[in-house]
């Protein structure tokens, strides 16, 4: 894949990395939850499908798991497309790491890098191309999210509510999440060396001291994980299509 540069090309380039190595094990399904079938294709064509009209991307890397033979059935329909693969890992981290690692190859450190799950099918492409305008010029990027509407609740141990925890300041996180190249896999190398949690790319940018930046998305922008994420998703893309 080139990496589209140009001798009249200003500016950093914008790259997409999709994490799809996962089994989904929560689905409760036979085959990991991205090649599920949802409105006539499988999840992760909807979600390349809505990537790939991202004029401002110049590829896309996806990170699948070495023994994939369904993406193998997949793969021909993006032929001629900015696509490469790369091996996936045991976690999500790992995934995002290696595909940052084969980027770095060709991109540059100061390139952006939007991480979206392979498993949000339903996101907007008004949404992407609103945080790519939002975080353009931002010193430390930032992400997609929606607030709290609902009120939120601490338990114990018991599950017993120890504290109504106040909203004003939450939101619930979605993909893409957008970082510099050379930061982010800086980050996300530290934090997996020394063994922390790390359960979305701006955690691992928090670690490092960066404040990333919410931007207003969509609550239809759903990741599947439950058999009733999917047919909320199948309702979401077919009224979509009414409007």
């Amino acid at each position: 894949m080139s990496d589209g540069r140009s001798a009249d090309t200003a500016g950093p380039h914008y790259w997409c990395v999709v994490p799809a190595a996962g089994s989904g094990s929560r689905m409760g399904a036979d085959i990991p939850k991205q090649y599920l079938p949802l409105a006539g294709r499988s999840v992760i064509e909807h979600t390349l499908d809505t990537l790939f009209s991202c004029s401002r991307l110049s590829g896309v890397v996806l990170a699948v798991s070495a023994d994939d033979g369904r993406w193998a059935e997949i793969r021909p329909r993006y032929a001629g497309r900015r696509l490469e693969c790369v091996s996936g890992g045991a976690e999500r981290g790992h995934s995002v790491l290696n595909a940052l690692r084969h980027l770095a190859g060709h991109a540059d450190p100061g390139d952006w890098v939007l991480v979206h799950d392979a498993a949000r099918p339903c996101v907007r492409l008004a949404d992407i191309e609103t945080l790519i305008a939002a975080l353009q010029d931002d010193a430390d990027g930032g992400l997609l999210g929606v607030p709290v509407s609902d009120t939120m609740k601490r338990v114990d141990r018991d599950g017993r509510i120890s504290a109504t925890v106040d909203r004003t300041s939450l939101w619930h996180a979605q993909t893409p999440q957008m970082f510099r190249l050379g930061p982010l896999q800086a980050a996300l190398e530290q934090a997996l060396e020394q063994g922390a949690t790390v359960t979305d790319e701006a955690s691992a940018m928090e670690r490092a001291g960066c404040r990333p930046r919410m931007v207003p998305g969509h609550a239809d922008n759903i990741k599947i994980t439950v058999p009733a994420h999917l047919a909320l998703a199948e309702f979401y893309l077919q009224e979509r299509e009414r409007t």
